[in-house]
């Protein structure tokens, strides 16, 4: 089997070469004759012997530089022809091919250009010229391009990195340039012997540029045409036939039509016919006989190439397979063998086949392999055996199977192997088993109670510790429903979210703590702690459930849960006893807001007050301490009372902003921003300071909500109490009766990820639109705080910061329209 398909090349290869070898002597020979007939014609000039250059009653002699060419064409060609050319051959070759590309060039460029360059009588005097309109010992046009071309094909085939079909395409043109001159020889027809009324080319120039066509053309029969043309297969075959029957049938039936014509057999017409029906019939004999041939060839080719092919794609199979690979016959001969076996055992596939396997195997091996072969045959079936094997290089596991293979009687004729080395399988089966036996041991090992189930929670496996928890034993829970663990009245609700959790495209391990509760072998209840994660296991699901219980845990959570409840009362308490509440002025209606935060404790460090200063002058405060809890409400106190106070001295807003900025000083690490307003109803003017706190929102009764422009100070604390500081500022804005003012800290209006300006915007808009063009009674002012919590706190329950906002109305006398 193996080399099958180098045997069948070489069936190919002595008809193949022949057939090259034959092809080059024809080359030579063609050329060998040019040459002779240039020479001769040479000589006819050398010697005066006008018929070595001239048929007798022809009409044109070969002139003296033509004959040098077809010398020169002819001596180039039949060395390069050879079939081994040496470097000093190569120069003659081109320096040859180069000359008859000169003569016919210059020859070609006095045509051209009507201009005599010398070369025609170089040599010779010419007294041969029988018409006036040639010129003494210049050559025919027509030879002129044949010799030129021929030299191309010369230095073309001289070069072997030029592709064989650039000398052949140009041996070609001149092997029909010098067939049209036969041509018009044999049919009478001196047409095609000249280019209109110039000198005709002579008939036996035409003769050596056949044979120089055909001598560029077989030089490098190996390639291009000539190797299609000269292959050993069905193509080379049909093209021979083909090529030999288009150079021989048509110029003979060609002139058999002359002749009839000529002796008055049949005129001109019926000549063109009978010539056509003459080629079709040859021609089509022709095909139909070498479609025989080419089937017949085909056939036996077809053959034996599936006869290699089979060989072939066995020995592929073998060669591709991982595993090592035999055939032996009944005596233990190795017959085939793959890569795999002979790298395995280092040595070639000539070494192994023909020989046993004493020959190529260590003694107890090859003993081994023999009897493994025999116990096989005699079985008269297939064996498998997995088994240990010492090597050079250290032991294998190896699997081995043999089978007989079998004529088609049944009768064995060989026996074929196949040994496939198994030691990593078999490594990363122990490895497996140890990786069981880790497994085993860490899930026993686990402090908790762990239930693997499969992917309808039925019961798989359990560790030890499902005994502790709920009173049964591992071995009677595997075959059960997890949910039977539940207490019956919770077991739909547990069950729905292990579905649930499963219906998951990639469930992420998960800790459930709420709601669930397991069930002893006794029937109490107690509440559990699952952790959830599960496994795709190639088609199926594992799950895993690490079950903890947490009774200690919830007791500990609820008593954590009182006192912390009972904390956030005292704080609350504490929150609003610091905090008060602001009097009820029946000439200036008020409505606010405190939200505590929902962390901490639930206080903070916002406050609120209005301070009646005297008839028509009222003291309005807004503050927020920096932090949240107890320590801020507790600053948040006693910042409030000493605004208060400082405010019922009646001091301006500036000095009393600089007074609680000399009071926070003594606390530590506190910043405290503050906004302090005087109304003053009488001449309807506000004047206000702030401590680094967000501006106050003015709704006048005839224009837009707007911000009432004051210089912003630095927030209270900031300044150092021994330094000069940074100076408090105030400013009056006048504020028309109708107007809502609207104070706030900064709980209302920052969030993460929104811009506070965009916020206070939202405020500003929102308040337009609640009380443009209402009066500002207490009435619509609620409704509005009510409308602005909403509106920039959807979501109270989750705010991280308290807020306050304090909304006032300036109402309009009796008497006075309110939009006046």
């Amino acid at each position: 089997m193996p080399g099958a398909l180098d045997a069948a090349q070489a069936a190919d290869l002595p008809y193949q070469q022949s057939a090259l070898d034959a092809a080059r002597v024809v080359a030579q020979g063609a050329a060998l004759l040019a040459a002779v007939l240039g020479a001769a014609g040479f000589s006819g000039w050398v010697f005066g012997i006008d018929v070595l250059g001239r048929v007798p009653r022809g009409d044109a002699a070969m002139s003296a530089n033509t004959a040098v060419a077809l010398l020169a064409l002819g001596v180039s060609l039949f060395l390069v022809a050879r079939s081994r050319v040496t470097p000093w051959v190569t120069v003659l070759v081109r320096a040859a091919g180069a000359l008859a590309v000169v003569i016919g060039g210059l020859t070609a460029a006095e045509y051209v250009t009507g201009v005599a360059l010398g070369i025609d009588e170089l040599l010779f005097k010419d007294d041969t010229a029988r018409m006036a309109s040639e010129v003494p010992g210049r050559m025919a046009p027509n030879t002129a391009a044949a010799l030129m071309v021929g030299g191309v094909a010369a230095l073309c085939a001289s070069a072997s990195r030029l592709p064989a079909w650039t000398s052949q395409v140009p041996g070609l043109v001149v092997l029909t340039l010098g067939m049209l001159r036969l041509y018009g020889f044999a049919y009478a027809v001196p047409e095609l012997e000249r280019f209109g009324a110039y000198k005709g080319m002579a008939l036996y120039t035409g003769t050596a540029l056949v044979l120089l066509g055909i001598a560029a053309f077989l030089a490098r029969p190996d390639s291009g045409l000539a190797g299609l043309l000269m292959n050993a297969g069905t193509t080379g075959a049909l093209g021979r036939r083909l090529v030999a029957t288009v150079l021989v049938v048509p110029p003979l039936l060609g002139g058999l039509v002359l002749a009839g014509e000529d002796t008055g057999l049949f005129g001109t017409r019926l000549g063109t016919a009978l010539l056509v029906c003459g080629h079709v019939a040859v021609f089509t004999t022709v095909i139909f006989a070498t479609l025989a041939v080419g089937r017949r060839v085909e056939l036996a080719h077809a053959r034996a190439e599936w006869q290699v092919r089979q060989n072939e794609l066995l020995q592929a199979f073998m060669d591709h397979t991982p595993a090592v690979m035999f055939i032996k016959d009944l005596d233990g001969r190795f017959l085939a063998v793959n890569t795999t076996f002979e790298e395995s055992l280092g040595l070639s596939r000539e070494r192994v086949l023909g020989r046993r396997d004493r020959d190529v195997m260590p003694p107890d091996l090859a003993r081994q392999a023999r009897a493994a072969d025999l116990a096989m045959l005699a079985e008269g079936a297939p064996t498998q055996q997995e088994e240990l094997i010492a090597l050079p290089g250290g032991s294998r596991d190896f699997l081995t199977s043999l089978f007989p293979l079998k004529t088609a009687s049944g009768t064995p004729y060989a026996v074929c192997g196949v040994i496939t080395d198994v030691t990593d399988r078999v490594a990363a089966q122990r490895e497996v088993r140890r990786a069981g036996r880790r497994f085993l041991a860490l899930l026993e090992s686990a402090p908790d109670a762990l239930l693997i189930t499969d992917g309808q929670g039925v019961i798989v496996m359990t560790n030890a510790q499902v005994q502790k928890l709920l009173g049964r034993s591992p071995s009677d829970l595997v075959g059960t429903p997890v949910v039977d663990l539940v207490p019956a009245p919770r077991r739909r609700r547990h069950s729905a979210l292990l579905r649930a959790y499963l219906r998951q495209v990639n469930p992420k391990p998960t800790v459930l703590d709420h709601g669930l509760y397991g069930l002893r072998s006794d029937g109490t209840e107690f509440p559990v702690e699952v952790s959830v994660s599960s496994l795709q296991a190639e088609e199926e699901t594992r799950v895993f459930l690490t079950v903890r219980d947490i009774t200690e845990r919830r007791h500990a959570e609820a008593e954590r849960a009182e006192r912390y409840e009972e904390h956030r009362r005292i704080a609350y308490t504490l929150q609003h006893s610091l905090m008060g509440a602001p009097p009820p002025l029946p000439h200036l209606p008020a409505a606010h807001r405190y939200l505590a935060s929902v962390q901490d404790p639930g206080v903070g460090g916002d406050w609120f007050d209005i301070i009646p200063l005297d008839v028509h002058r009222t003291g309005v405060v807004v503050g927020d301490v920096m932090g949240r809890g107890l320590e801020a409400a507790a600053v948040m106190g006693q910042m409030r009372a000493a605004s208060h106070a400082l405010a019922r001295t009646d001091v301006p807003p500036s000095r009393l902003m600089t007074g609680l900025d000399a009071f926070v000083a003594d606390l530590a690490d506190q910043l405290v921003t503050c906004v302090y307003l005087v109304v003053d109803q009488s001449s309807h003017e506000v004047t206000l300071c702030s401590a680094g706190h967000l501006p106050v929102i003015a709704l006048p009764p005839d224009g837009p909500a707007r911000m009432l422009r004051t210089p912003v100070g630095v927030p209270l604390g900031v300044n150092d109490p021994c330094g000069a500081g940074v100076p408090f500022q105030q400013a009056t804005q006048p504020v028309p009766p109708g107007t809502t003012l609207a104070i706030y800290t900064d709980g209302l209006v920052e969030r993460p990820g929104t811009d506070i300006e965009t916020q206070i915007d939202t405020l500003a808009r929102t308040l337009d639109s609640a009380l443009k063009g209402a009066p500002a009674d207490q009435e619509s002012l609620d409704r509005t705080a009510d409308l602005l919590i909403k509106t920039l706190l959807p979501d109270t329950a989750t705010h991280d910061d308290d807020v306050t906002l304090l909304l006032i109305g300036l109402p309009v006398a009796e008497g006075e329209d309110f939009r006046a």
